[in-house]
């Protein structure tokens, strides 16, 4: 591809793209609106009040008639909805003090940068599947992820499916649990990256069947702009069975990653058994490698974390001392049920003392 036609080709890319979020932007504002006006003039602001089906009806039957599809008394519900659950992250005046709403007078567009806060950035279809996450936490969880990500709505889903949220949570700590919906999945050490279960129903293996490491490690490979996506934020491939030598002995470590949010190294072993005390020495041994060899004086220390079916948490603790950054994640290759991940997770908490 000649420069020109590459130069070319990024420029209507970007326009396009440009093109597609001033849409969605808009449309997220446009109802917005529509909500606001619902509330307020039909129902006073009133959150609870009375709202006759049949005037919703009629409302969706003439908005339908004059500007075809988008209206229906369901969509209207959800614009209705929307202004309720959001109109405490918009600020309701401009710096100069004016009134953000919308006026006849005054286009959508002018309004935009200085009325809504960043979660425009998001489609119409994604709020419509938040706004049916009935937790209020593990929502904005979801919200702010999908905005620093850029998820697709079928991305979101997805994570939503695999009990993202629960699976961070069983994690972290008390006041870690809180911080998800404050401020989303926020990596500042190794303790941070890690899930429980991390969930791998995209390598297409059945569970019920028969399958070797290096199986399970191939699928990975040929998914691995999805395995990414599972293992979080920051995450780079480097290597695949890295081999490391000690004297005349080789020994090869199943996956290599870098974090450049963490700046270190990440080094993977996959086990489709239960892991053992041997499991846990071996990747010391790598990581130990790693800090003497590899890295550079000023990147952080590596991190090993050994993906195994069955977790053994005494023999972790056990095996290895309390400063190792070595960490052991059980792995699933298929969806987990929400309500058994929300059960842990209630159960979780009972046991866990506040730490604030």
């Amino acid at each position: 591809m000649s420069p020109l036609i590459r130069e070319i080709r990024d420029i209507v890319q970007k326009a396009r793209l440009a093109v597609a979020q001033n849409v969605n932007s808009i449309q997220v504002v446009t109802n917005f609106e529509i909500g606001r006006r619902i509330v307020e003039h039909e129902q006073q602001g009133k959150p609870k009040a009375g709202y006759g089906k049949q005037t919703m009806q009629e409302l969706s039957r003439q908005l339908t008639e004059e500007f075809g599809r988008g209206f229906s008394k369901r969509n209207l519900e959800y614009m209705r909805r929307f202004y309720l659950e959001y109109r405490e992250l918009t600020p309701q005046t401009v710096p100069d003090g004016s009134d953000t709403a919308v006026s006849a007078g005054q286009p959508i567009a002018q309004t935009l940068s200085a009325q809504f806060t960043p979660w425009v950035a998001l489609s119409w279809s994604h709020y419509v599947f938040l706004m049916n996450i009935g937790h209020r936490e593990e929502r904005r969880f979801y919200e702010i992820e999908a905005q620093q990500n850029r998820w697709s709505l079928s991305e979101l889903k997805r994570q939503f499916n695999t009990g993202l949220y629960e699976r961070l949570a069983l994690s972290r700590d008390r006041s870690g649990v809180r911080a998800l919906a404050r401020t989303g999945h926020v990596i500042e050490k190794p303790q941070d990256m890690l899930k429980d279960p991390y969930v791998l129903e995209f390598l297409g293996l059945d569970e019920k069947v028969s399958y070797r490491e290096i199986d399970l490690e191939s699928a990975i490979i040929d998914k691995l702009e999805t395995f990414l996506l599972e293992l979080g934020k920051g995450f780079l491939f480097e290597a695949r069975q890295k081999r490391l030598t000690f004297d005349a002995d080789h020994y090869f470590v199943d996956l290599v990653f870098y974090n450049r949010i963490l700046r270190c190294y990440v080094l993977i072993d996959l086990k489709i058994g239960k892991i053992s005390h041997s499991d846990l020495g071996q990747m010391q041994m790598y990581v130990n490698y790693y800090d003497r060899e590899v890295k550079l004086d000023d990147e952080n220390p590596t991190v090993g974390i050994i993906l195994c079916k069955i977790k053994n948490d005494a023999l972790v603790e056990l095996t290895l001392p309390k400063d190792a950054n070595v960490y052991a994640s059980r792995y699933q290759v298929y969806l987990p049920s929400k309500e058994e991940l929300k059960k842990r997770l209630i159960e979780w908490s009972k046991d866990t003392p506040e730490t604030e």
